[in-house]
């Protein structure tokens, strides 16, 4: 990736690598903006990011006090830039709480970021429309959350991201399992998969590895329990730790 020229360009580098799976070089990216002189709109996104990070391996946890920092942080900016800044905050307090088992408290937080998405750019609605889908299947509500990651795939075909889109279908593959249907899950975890390895975005591939390990027939199943253990053991050697709940 070329050297980033603003503070700006060095948080998008920091995306895309975080977005690939190479979690150290993302974190090197993040920790030299926070060492910089960058307005408190920026400084709540970096630490956003470096919650979502955690967020995506596994450390709930420890990701809320970077979101809470980003909470904190954004309530100091102005505009736009405050709307947008405390939408990812909030999302991302949300995520965070939902992977700590407070359904309740996550639904609070997101109620939080509905009123600021009219001020904020679209892709803070896909977030905000990714962890209500979470939120409803961690609560057995598969129909809504069908509804909101269908959404959310309808209004990331409009961004540039391509992991916005592809993590849209990848929660409606999920909730699709959940209402019912692992062979129409299935169907699109395959999809899924092939834009992941077009992409390179190896965690979002290591995540649909792990759908299809589950609703996949054998030995189909088989192939991608082994392909998800591939997949975690190279993000491990880009500096990903994986924290799992204990059993």
């Amino acid at each position: 990736m070329p050297t980033p020229a603003t503070p700006l360009d060095r948080w998008y580098r920091a995306v895309a690598l975080g977005a690939q799976g190479r979690y150290a070089a993302a974190r090197a990216d993040l920790s030299t903006l926070s060492r910089a002189r960058i307005d408190p709109a920026l400084r709540s996104r970096v630490e956003s990011t470096r919650g979502s990070l955690l967020r995506q391996l596994g450390g709930h946890a420890a990701a809320a006090a970077f979101d809470g920092r980003a909470a904190t942080l954004a309530l100091g900016a102005a505009g736009a830039d405050r709307a947008e800044a405390l939408a990812d905050a909030y999302t991302g307090l949300a995520a965070d709480a939902l992977g700590t088992g407070r359904l309740a408290l996550a639904r609070r937080l997101l109620g939080r970021v509905e009123p600021l998405l009219a001020d904020a750019p679209a892709r803070c609605a896909v977030r905000w429309h990714w962890v209500r889908a979470e939120t409803a299947l961690a609560g057995g509500a598969a129909a809504p959350a069908l509804r909101d990651a269908e959404i959310a795939v309808a209004l990331a075909a409009a961004l540039p991201s391509v992991r916005h889109r592809v993590k849209s279908a990848l929660l409606v593959a999920a909730a699709t399992a959940a209402a019912g249907d692992p062979a129409g899950s299935a169907a699109r975890a395959r999809a899924v998969d092939a834009d992941c390895a077009e992409h390179g975005l190896l965690p979002l591939r290591w995540a649909t590895a792990m759908l299809r390990a589950g609703v996949c027939d054998q030995p189909e199943a088989r192939v991608a329990a082994a392909e998800a253990a591939d997949h975690a053991a190279r993000i491990r050697g880009w500096g990903g730790d994986f924290t799992l709940p204990s059993s």
